[in-house]
């Protein structure tokens, strides 16, 4: 639902959840990326990772970014990486990812 044409990068950021304190040392370095090879443009860090030269633009209609997680407790022995790619539409926002997630891996 925060994934609107007109929202700032820094507000899509700070109305993310914030993972556990346990977290940190071992969660992914962006929240949201562009698709691609790798963490294409925009890629927009944890809320406690941003900067004063992040780029701060707006979602536009046509901008595809994946959700990206990876948390693992520090000392523990398993994490969980899971990533949606969402595209930005006139409308709002449409799901492209059709995996379902099992969630027989939330334990």
């Amino acid at each position: 639902a925060l994934m609107q044409p007109g929202i700032s990068f820094r507000d899509l950021v700070e109305a993310s959840a914030v993972p556990p304190g346990d977290c940190f040392p071992t969660r992914y370095g962006v929240l949201y990326h562009g698709v691609g090879l790798a963490d294409e443009y925009p890629t927009l860090p944890h809320a406690s990772d941003w900067t004063s030269d992040t780029p701060d633009r707006v979602l536009e209609p046509g901008m595809v970014l994946c959700v990206e997680s990876y948390i693992g407790r520090l000392g523990g022995r398993e994490g969980v990486k899971l990533e949606e790619q969402i595209l930005i539409t006139e409308a709002g926002n449409e799901q492209l990812s059709t995996y379902p997630l099992d969630t027989r891996l939330l334990g």
